[in-house]
């Protein structure tokens, strides 16, 4: 009688709502790109890529930094780019460039680190000029990039070189760069350095916090990716066609520092926290990235 009693309320009682597997934890444990035509879709911080080319461990003037993470994969015109950009560096003096963090095979969200670098478009490229394109794996996971800013964040530091100043403009020269992040510090140097004719490039070096190790590329939306979105606003609506140099940049070392240091008191209930990449299940994703994931 009980039993009957019990498989009768495992029949009407509802079953218990599985929750959806985290995207990054998806993404992060593929080991290959998909079988796709190459594709940049969703935005920067929420997306995937299909198709993308993994930049090879080393070449004549590269290395690709952290292999153990597996995020030297991009679109083809990232890897052009960065493959071409890191040739001008050795023009410039350098031996080559360290390349960082592109994205996963798949692009989509990771387990640790950025919110962006999902579709296969952003870059991040160490300050630190190589002194060898020969490092193992292993040193690639022990050697670090250097800070280009001082510890309070308002000027570069004795590490900051003309040269890195140079493959800066040779980086956001190419028409195919969105934008390119920055210390705050490494703008203003730049700022006060450049000539009047210089805002068509400089207008795209753009300040963020983070960036004092290295420096973040990000290309626009490739020719053929109809499911990418571009950032909004541009760089041009955000610099209104100027090159940055302006009092917003200035606001960087004094108001926003202050705030670092002196935040102010919370009033009222806290805003519920809002949804991150790392909460991404699929649904959040847009409806293209699950061909990406389950594709070959």
């Amino acid at each position: 009688m009980i039993g009957r009693l019990l498989l009768c309320l495992a029949l009407i009682l509802p079953a218990p709502v599985m929750a959806a597997p985290l995207a990054n934890q998806l993404f992060g444990a593929k080991k290959s790109a998909s079988d796709q035509t190459p594709q940049s879709i969703g935005t920067y911080a929420k997306g995937c890529g299909a198709g993308l080319l993994q930049l090879p461990e080393t070449g004549p003037t590269w290395q690709a930094m952290r292999l153990s993470r597996n995020r030297n994969w991009g679109h083809p015109d990232l890897v052009d780019y960065l493959i071409g950009l890191s040739q001008k560096a050795r023009a410039l003096g350098w031996a080559g460039l360290y390349i960082g963090d592109m994205s996963q095979p798949r692009g989509g969200p990771m387990t640790s680190g950025h919110s962006s670098h999902q579709i296969g478009l952003d870059a991040d490229i160490w300050m630190l000029p190589p002194k060898k394109l020969t490092l193992s794996r292993a040193d690639r996971e022990k050697l670090s990039s250097i800070s280009v800013r001082t510890d309070d964040q308002t000027r570069v530091n004795g590490n900051w070189t003309p040269t890195h100043a140079a493959i800066l403009k040779a980086a956001a020269s190419d028409p195919r760069v969105d934008r390119i992040f920055v210390a705050a510090a490494v703008k203003i140097a730049m700022c006060k350095a450049a000539r009047p004719s210089d805002k068509a490039w400089l207008q795209k070096i753009r300040p963020l916090y983070g960036h004092n190790t290295h420096f973040h590329v990000r290309l626009k939306c490739p020719r053929g990716s109809r499911s990418c979105e571009k950032q909004k606003p541009t760089v041009a609506e955000l610099s209104k066609g100027g090159d940055g140099c302006d009092d917003t940049l200035n606001w960087w070392v004094t108001t926003y520092l202050d705030q670092l240091k002196n935040p102010p008191k919370p009033t009222g209930k806290p805003a519920p926290r809002k949804k991150g990449p790392r909460d991404y299940t699929m649904a959040d994703l847009p409806k293209q990235c699950s061909a990406v994931l389950s594709s070959k």
